[in-house]
């Protein structure tokens, strides 16, 4: 067991492995999720505590992570009689693996200095996959002397742990991998329709292109998935709007557009609209062959 105590707020399918992963590596880990019996559930699982508030999970704890849904959900385990500021000690740190707006790292930054703990912004990029392997990206922002901190803590469930600058510029740059994604599975489908009309086996090309410079993590697990028309898992429309909205929000405030971002938000924003917001993002596929043939 490492001196080191941590609390994990939020035991989704990301955040339920990455505590899991923290438990395995030794540390001492509290967790607090809504819904109470899934807290109990990954205590049987692992070794740790439940606690029934953000603030009786963050209790002594010298890093505390949060793994939620949007800026609101943030908000909500940070602030309040509950909420993690009302106990967090001088000198600790407070992780956001949330997907959240630049502007919210700023404000958290500021919410934390003033009971004297630190902050950092480090969303992730993996999936459920990378966070069950142990295996994700996670992009930060903050001061170097936390990040140092708590980057050994990270490594437990990450493969890169990267610090990009002051608090907001992980989330930036979350933003940048959410429109290459975005780019990727536009280009994917546009391919397969063409791949299918001239007759070629889709394994075929998978497996000849993913060694070359067209080769990408979309195309590998997802563009036989897209020929079979299967997208029951995975990421959703739904959360790949409220990324690909900050996205465009960020872009505003600095006066430039982006075109094909937002070309493929109004195309995920019609898939929803026809029932599909909890298909997996490579589902953009459908649009796109819909485009093509009208």
């Amino acid at each position: 067991m490492t001196a080191l105590k941590t609390a994990f707020i939020g035991l989704g399918v990301m955040g339920y492995p990455m505590a899991g992963h923290l438990a395995g590596k030794g540390y001492a880990v509290s967790v607090y999720n809504r819904t109470l019996e899934k807290a109990q559930r990954w205590v049987s699982d692992y070794q740790g505590f439940a606690a029934e508030t953000p603030a009786a999970a963050a209790k002594d704890a010298d890093v505390v992570f949060v793994c939620v849904g949007n800026d609101q959900d943030v908000r909500s385990v940070v602030y309040g009689e509950t909420g993690i500021l009302g106990s967090l000690k001088p000198g600790a740190i407070l992780v956001d693996h949330t997907t959240t707006s630049a502007h919210l790292a700023v404000e958290l930054k500021d919410a934390c200095a003033e009971v004297g703990a630190f902050f950092i912004d480090a969303p992730v990029s993996g999936g459920q996959a990378g966070a069950e392997n142990g295996c994700l990206t996670v992009m930060c922002g903050g001061e170097e002397e936390p990040f140092q901190r708590a980057k050994p803590v990270m490594d437990s469930y990450a493969k890169q742990v990267q610090l990009l600058g002051e608090n907001g510029q992980g989330q930036r740059c979350k933003m940048v991998n959410q429109i290459c994604i975005a780019g990727i599975l536009q280009g994917l489908s546009e391919a397969l329709i063409l791949a299918e009309k001239a007759g070629l086996s889709i394994p075929a090309v998978v497996d000849t292109l993913q060694h070359g410079a067209a080769g990408s993590w979309q195309m590998v697990n997802r563009m036989e998935t897209m020929f079979q028309d299967k997208f029951d898992f995975g990421f959703a429309i739904d959360w790949m709007r409220k990324d690909l909205g900050i996205c465009l929000e960020e872009a505003q405030s600095h006066g430039v557009r982006l075109p094909l971002t937002e070309d493929v938000d109004r195309q995920y924003e019609s898939l929803q609209q026809q029932g599909m917001g909890r298909m997996d993002t490579s589902v953009l596929v459908r649009a796109v062959k819909k485009s093509a043939n009208d």
